[in-house]
């Protein structure tokens, strides 16, 4: 007999979850109709968690009550304020303290780690990336590339999917390699692709560049607080990432950084003040004494009121602990899976079907007449389903284990079924 999911089998499959407790700590969402929303849009902005609140007007109360003075002597004193954000980050990336930070926006900082390790010379000089890639990454290289006299259109490789397909495979990023490392000076990868929702083996990738000589930077934007990272084991030069996807921290809010220890005694970067050692900081000398660890990358004081819902966020993170969400993470996105083959080929995964391959994120294509992906996107707003559209055909949708449900899934697998019935 066919195995038929129901409400009540979701609902089960909640009041047996571990961490069903989390949801109760964030905001949640209403659509304009004051109605309980739908929200699987985690990917691009996560919810609030409700200590953000509380931490941001301790900040205000300190600021109000200190002026000043709160660089030394608030609760959370300003001035080493980063540092409380350290160990979650640190939990998270899989790696040292001495090796992240919160610092700056993920552009910026990306900026800053391509001023420090992409170091042109000889026939070494290209800049290998994926083809589509999220545009600031793209603009970020280009820009690199033109600062240093060379040319975006000769000196930029853009890596495709094969024909026909969505998925890079990690051997196509090898063979590429192998063909063309001699004049690569850096590879620049997605720790999980923004469109497609691709997970990729980073440890493997970072192997394959050093191998070739290359410097390996990775953007994980749509990978911290998603998947479990080994930055550190695994290799890598550097890593920039956002806070405002899975790390819920809010809309423009600090981005962060890592750099592998071996690149932190006297590697060239850009410096200002806050880099500087703590100690003799305040001297305003002018000669330049780096901070221990990655701190010397920092150029200026932390926003501290961007900082503070981060903080929030990353405390959940620990008591969740990445690898219970991850494994709760497998089994939202297993059901999904098996609710939307349900609805046969109006609707496919452009997501990998391997675990190890996707994250919470699933990319989901529409298939019909031109425009019809839209219509049903647009017909899903206005049921209550939050998610998100990219051209031409694709919905991204993410039931993020932090606060997302069971009972969530099944339910928007009833609206996209409806929805795909209504909309030709």
């Amino acid at each position: 007999m066919t195995y038929q999911p129901t409400l009540e089998h979701a609902r089960a499959r909640d009041a047996a979850d571990p961490l069903r407790t989390f949801r109760q700590q964030f905001a949640l969402p209403q659509d304009l109709a004051g109605k309980p929303a739908l929200f699987l849009c985690g990917h691009s902005l996560g919810l609030m968690p409700l200590a953000a609140r509380r931490l941001v007007t301790e900040e205000l109360d300190d600021w109000a009550r200190l002026a000043v003075l709160g660089h030394e002597h608030a609760r959370r004193p300003w001035i080493p304020y980063h540092d409380n954000l350290t160990p979650g980050l640190a939990h998270l990336t899989g790696a040292g303290p001495h090796e992240v930070i919160a610092m700056n926006s993920l552009t910026v900082n990306l900026h800053l780690m391509l001023a420090s390790f992409f170091r042109p010379a000889g026939r070494r000089r290209k800049i290998l990336i994926e083809s589509g890639a999220f545009s600031s990454d793209r603009h970020a290289v280009s820009s690199q590339l033109a600062w240093h006299g060379l040319d975006p259109e000769q000196d930029l490789i853009e890596l495709a999917a094969p024909a026909g397909g969505d998925a890079i495979p990690e051997e196509l990023i090898e063979a590429c390699l192998a063909r063309e490392g001699g004049e690569i000076a850096l590879l620049l990868w997605p720790g999980v692709q923004f469109r497609t929702g691709q997970a990729f083996d980073l440890e493997r990738i970072a192997r394959a560049g050093r191998q070739a000589g290359c410097i390996v930077g990775f953007d994980l934007a749509h990978s911290i607080g998603n998947m479990p990272l080994a930055l550190h084991e695994h290799g890598a030069d550097f890593a920039v990432w956002c806070s405002y996807k899975y790390l819920n921290a809010g809309p423009g809010a600090i981005g962060g950084c890592f750099v592998h220890e071996r690149h932190l005694a006297g590697h060239a970067h850009l410096m200002g003040w806050w880099g500087h050692e703590e100690a003799t900081r305040f001297r305003m000398e002018p000669q330049f004494r780096p901070a221990t660890g990655i701190a010397a990358w920092q150029i200026s004081n932390p926003p501290i009121l961007a900082a503070a819902p981060l903080l929030a966020s990353l405390t959940l993170f620990q008591e969740a602990h990445i690898a219970r969400l991850r494994a709760k993470s497998i089994e939202l996105t297993g059901f999904l899976e098996f609710l939307i083959e349900r609805l046969g080929p109006d609707a496919s995964f452009i997501t990998p079907r391997a675990i190890a391959a996707r994250g919470c994120q699933i990319s989901i294509r529409i298939s019909g007449s031109q425009g019809r992906g839209r219509r049903v996107f647009e017909r899903l707003g206005e049921r209550g389903v939050v998610c998100d559209w990219r051209d031409p055909d694709v919905i991204r949708v993410a039931p993020v284990p932090l606060y997302n449900t069971f009972e969530e899934v099944f339910a928007f697998s009833e609206h996209l079924a409806q929805t795909l019935r209504e909309v030709q």
